[in-house]
C-alpha cells in the first residue's frame, strides 16, 4: 500500500467530548469518526485493524471446529417471547414495528435465533456436536454510551453457540472454546487474564471472562499471585476474616453519636477501628399478583463490616432475593426500624425482618451497630446475648486486597481489566424454553445442552489501546496494527536514489508477506514521524540521501527509545526477523 492511495486523516487534538485515551487516539489517528452517540464510522485505517482481529478469531474458531454462519441483525419478537426475554431485556434492546405493525428488534445477542436453527435442522444425536458462530453487527441501546468503541451502541461481535447431547459433551465444547479463546488472545498480543465470572442476564451455570489488563478498566479482577485462582469482583469468594467468634467481653451500651450517620464517622468519633463497626443495608422484595400489582412486601436487613461493601450480585443469589430486590423506601425503613437511615441496626426492631449476616460479621464479637434511634449507636453488641443469631450467614460482600484466597494458597490481589470475551455454559435454559430437541440414541427426544461464547471485536481495539499507548500515540501489537511496517522516505520528491531504495525495500517486504505501507506523500520528516507514531505502526524504516551515501538506513521499533543504523542490504532481513522471528 502507498500512502497516497490510502486514506490518512490524523488530528492534532481530539474532539472535546472524547473521554478515554483509546477514544481520543482512535479519533486522532483517523480510525473512527463519530456519527451519533455510541455510533461510529470505521475509516480505512481502523477497518484494517478490525479485519485483522476478525481473521485471527475466524482462524482459531475454524481450527476449533466451529462453523461460520450469519444470522439477521433484525429479529422477530416471536422468538424472544418464547424465552421471555422480549420483556426481560429492558430498554437496551431496541424494538420497532414494521409497516404491518409486527414487532422486531435489533439483535443484542442471538441465542433465540440460533436455537431456532438447531430445532429445525439438528434432528439426531448423530449430527452433534455442533458449534455455530458469526461475526456480526450488534446493537444495544445503552443509556449512556461512552468511552468510544468500549461502550458503544452499535458494535461488532463474534458470538458462537454450541449444541451437545449431554452435560459432559457440553463441558468438552466449553473447554474447547476456552482453549480457542486463549489462543486468540495470545495471538492478538494482549496481556489478559481469564477469570471465573457471574453468568448475568445470559444465564447458565459455568462462566469465564477474558479480561485485558488495563489501569483504566471498568472491571475489578481478583486473583491470587501464588496460584491460578482468578475471578471478577462479582464472583470472587470472600472468606470469613475471623476463624471463630470470640466470647463477649464488653457490655451493650447505647452510646450517643450525634450527627454521625456513617460507620467511618462513628469509628472516628469513638476512636475505634472501622472493622469493629457493622453496616446495615435494608432491602425489600415484592410479591405481585397476575396483574403485576404488589400485594406484599418483605424487608431484609443485610449486615456487612463497616470497612466492607455489599456485593449485590451475591445478594441476588440468596433464596428469596433471586427474583429481584430493591432498596427499601424510607417509609418502609421507619415502619420496621422506628428510625430513619443512618442509625439502623439489628437490635430492637419494630417489625420482623429477615437478617442476613456476612460471614465475617457473623463471627464478630463486641461490635458497633446502629441503635435504631437517631444520634445513637450500640457498642459492645454480641450475637446470642443481645440479639438473635442471624437468619442466614452468607458471603455477601466484595473481597478486598489482602483477603485470604479461597484456594488457601495465599492472599488476594486486585487489578483493573476490560472484558473483551466471555464463555458460558447454558445447559438447557434456552432449549427447554423453545422446546428445541433432538432424538437421542434411545430414540427419545432430548433437549440440547448449549453453550455461548462472545468476543467484542470492535471493543478489542479500544482495550488494546488502553493497554498499549504512550504520550506520542498508539503502541499496537504487530498482529493487529493497521500496518506492520511503514517506510518513510525523506525527500521522496527530490531524490531518485531515495525513491528507488524505498521502492526496492517495499517490494521485498511485500514479497515476504509483510504488511507494509510506503509513505510517498513527500511530507517533512517530522510530519511523517508524528503521524505514524500516533497511528502506532510497530516498525519504521527511514531512508534518506545522507544515509544512503553512507550505505545505511535507519530502523526504529515503535517501542524502541532510539533508532539504529543498518546496512542497506541488511535492512529487509532485519525487519522480517523482528516480525517473524
Amino acid at each position: 500500500m502507498r500512502a497516497r492511495q490510502f486514506f490518512i486523516s490524523t488530528l492534532k487534538e481530539a474532539p472535546s467530548d472524547a473521554e478515554v485515551i483509546s477514544q481520543k487516539l482512535m479519533l486522532r489517528a483517523g480510525m473512527i469518526r463519530k456519527v451519533a452517540a455510541g455510533i461510529y464510522n470505521y475509516l480505512p485505517m481502523g477497518l484494517r485493524s478490525i479485519r485483522k482481529v476478525e481473521n485471527i478469531i475466524r482462524e482459531e474458531m475454524n481450527r476449533a471446529g466451529a462453523l461460520e454462519l450469519i444470522m439477521p441483525l433484525v429479529q422477530p419478537s416471536e422468538l424472544w417471547q418464547e424465552t421471555g426475554r422480549w420483556d426481560k431485556m429492558g430498554p437496551e434492546m431496541l424494538r420497532f414495528k414494521d409497516r404491518h405493525e409486527r414487532d422486531f428488534a435489533l439483535q443484542p445477542t442471538s441465542e433465540e435465533v440460533v436455537t431456532d436453527i438447531a430445532r429445525q435442522e439438528l434432528k439426531s444425536y448423530r449430527q452433534l456436536p455442533k458449534n455455530f458462530y458469526q461475526i456480526q453487527t450488534k446493537f444495544r441501546d445503552e443509556r449512556r454510551p461512552r468511552f468510544g468503541v468500549m461502550r458503544g451502541r452499535e458494535f461488532t461481535m463474534k458470538d458462537a453457540y454450541s449444541f451437545d447431547r449431554s452435560p459432559e459433551a457440553a463441558g468438552e465444547s466449553y473447554d474447547a472454546m476456552y482453549a480457542a479463546y486463549s489462543r486468540i488472545f495470545d495471538r492478538l498480543g494482549l496481556t489478559y487474564r481469564a477469570v471465573a465470572a457471574d453468568t448475568g442476564a445470559i444465564g447458565g451455570d459455568r462462566s469465564h471472562e477474558f479480561q485485558v489488563i488495563a489501569d483504566t478498566g471498568e472491571d475489578a479482577i481478583v486473583y491470587c499471585p501464588g496460584s491460578s485462582y482468578a475471578a471478577n469482583i462479582e464472583l470472587a469468594e470472600a472468606l470469613s476474616l475471623l476463624s471463630d467468634r470470640a466470647a463477649a467481653s464488653a457490655p451493650l451500651v447505647k452510646t450517643p453519636t450525634p450527627g454521625k450517620s456513617t460507620c467511618e464517622d462513628v469509628a472516628a468519633l469513638l476512636g475505634v477501628p472501622l472493622a469493629t463497626t457493622v453496616k446495615s443495608l435494608v432491602l425489600a422484595t415484592d410479591d405481585v399478583d397476575e396483574a403485576g400489582k404488589v400485594v406484599k412486601s418483605s424487608i431484609w436487613l443485610l449486615l456487612v463490616r463497616g470497612d466492607h461493601e455489599l456485593n449485590e450480585v451475591k445478594a441476588g443469589k440468596i433464596e428469596g432475593l433471586k427474583a429481584g430486590f430493591r432498596f427499601a423506601t424510607e417509609d418502609e425503613i421507619v415502619a420496621h426500624f422506628g428510625c430513619k437511615p443512618g442509625y439502623l441496626g439489628p437490635i430492637g426492631l419494630k417489625q420482623p425482618v429477615k437478617v442476613i449476616a456476612d460471614r465475617t460479621v457473623a463471627n464478630i464479637a463486641d461490635f458497633i451497630c446502629g441503635a435504631n434511634a437517631e444520634d445513637f449507636h450500640y457498642t459492645g453488641a454480641n450475637w446470642g446475648r443481645d440479639l438473635p443469631e442471624p437468619d442466614l450467614v452468607a458471603d455477601i460482600r466484595n473481597v478486598v486486597e489482602g483477603d485470604p484466597s479461597p484456594d488457601g494458597k495465599g492472599t488476594l490481589a486486585i487489578q483493573r481489566g476490560i472484558e473483551v470475551g466471555h464463555v458460558f455454559y447454558l445447559g438447557t435454559k434456552y432449549s427447554k424454553a423453545m422446546n428445541a430437541t433432538f432424538l437421542d440414541v434411545d430414540g427419545k427426544p432430548k433437549h440440547f445442552e448449549m453453550g455461548c461464547y462472545g468476543i467484542g471485536v470492535t471493543r478489542i481495539l479500544g482495550a488494546a489501546i488502553e493497554q498499549n499507548h504512550d504520550e506520542r500515540g498508539i503502541l499496537w501489537p504487530a498482529s493487529i496494527a493497521p500496518f506492520e511496517v511503514v517506510i518513510c522516505p525523506v525527500g521522496w520528491g527530490k531524490s531518485d536514489a531515495v525513491r528507488d531504495e524505498a521502492q526496492k525495500l517495499y517490494d521485498t517486504l511485500i514479497a515476504a508477506g509483510i504488511d507494509a505501507i510506503l509513505d510517498d506523500r513527500d511530507e517533512r520528516p517530522g510530519v511523517m514521524f508524528a503521524d505514524w507514531e500516533l497511528i502506532g505502526v510497530p516498525h519504521r524504516v527511514t531512508i534518506g540521501d545522507r544515509g544512503l551515501k553512507e550505505g545505511v538506513i535507519e530502523y526504529q521499533g515503535r517501542r524502541d527509545a532510539e533508532a539504529i543504523r543498518l546496512a542497506v542490504a541488511e535492512t529487509a532481513q532485519h525487519v522480517i526477523s523482528r516480525l517473524r522471528g
